[in-house]
């Protein structure tokens, strides 16, 4: 009898996990994939289509193909920028400056701000026509007026600079890394002769690997998925509107769902639009697990 509610007792503790991921997890994501072979706008009954708006995404939507460029583009350019912004400055920390603990902190903060509204908001009055940018562009002689934020092409870059300010998270992982690699491994190459780049490139680098891996797999899923930025910067319009001459510029691939699903109502297409990022993401993440068998060390 004993021995049954050891076993028991931690499946009773998951209790409220388990329904907490069911009812808002698994319930919604099997009836995401019924919806996306249904035409559904949320008023009336589904209508099952079939393949119809899969079929869609690749003959009749014209902002599909510009979603994808958006968000690629995005994706491969921001992320690694930000890791690697991320491993230096964990380099930097890792040398035991005063005020660690402060350091720490401070570059955490964008990590937790960055994707939030009211940081969104600020990036549009600093790459403004009348902001920051400009002013400081201005006082160094350059006669800057136009909107970095509203001109297409310029508007995705500085949404690229916004990821790269998100550095906090992965640097501190990167740093917690840093301090597990054996020191006499690094000793031991200092006495041989070799340079600080030498010591990081051959020794520091090969042995955090895995956590190199980690946190591009982890970055490149949360870009996939970047929705905020998008739409307060772009006046939440994308691909229908927002600011002016931007228009599809910022036309992320969340944000073309969003408009899909509750701007026009295609709740329907709108889940297979999802299904089909969701196919991106494995793919992406499957491409690099096959690369990293080449560039990772596991000791």
């Amino acid at each position: 009898m004993r021995s049954l509610k050891n076993r028991t007792a931690p499946y009773v503790f998951l209790i409220p996990w388990i329904l907490g991921f069911v009812i808002l997890t698994a319930i919604p994501l099997f009836m995401s994939l019924y919806f996306s072979f249904t035409n559904y706008n949320l008023l009336t009954a589904p209508k099952t289509v079939g393949f119809s708006n899969y079929i869609k995404m690749f003959t009749t939507d014209v902002h599909f193909k510009n979603a994808l460029k958006v968000t690629f583009l995005y994706v491969f350019v921001s992320v690694p920028l930000q890791l690697l912004v991320s491993l230096i400055l964990a380099l930097v920390l890792n040398k035991g400056v005063p005020g660690l603990s402060m350091f720490r902190a401070a570059y955490y903060v964008p990590s937790l701000l960055g994707g939030s509204v009211a940081i969104s908001i600020l990036w549009r009055q600093i790459f403004g026509m009348q902001g920051l940018l400009n002013l400081i562009l201005q006082r160094m002689g350059i006669n800057s007026t136009i909107s970095w934020i509203a001109s297409p092409k310029t508007a995705v870059w500085t949404l690229v600079i916004l990821r790269m300010w998100q550095f906090g998270s992965p640097m501190i992982i990167f740093l917690a890394a840093i301090k597990q690699v054996p020191a006499e491994l690094v000793e031991a190459a200092e006495i041989d002769g070799a340079t600080r780049l030498q010591r990081i490139t051959r020794i520091v680098i090969p042995m955090i690997s895995p956590i190199i891996l980690f946190n591009l797999i982890m970055q490149i899923i949360s870009a996939f998925k970047v929705f905020t930025e998008s739409y307060i910067i772009s006046g939440g319009g994308g691909g229908n509107g927002g600011l002016g001459g931007v228009r599809d510029s910022l036309l992320f691939y969340t944000l073309h769902i969003y408009s899909e699903g509750f701007n026009k109502m295609r709740m329907g297409y709108a889940s297979a639009l999802a299904w089909f990022l969701v196919l991106i993401m494995a793919i992406v993440t499957g491409v690099i697990f096959a690369a990293a068998r080449k560039f990772v060390y596991y000791e």
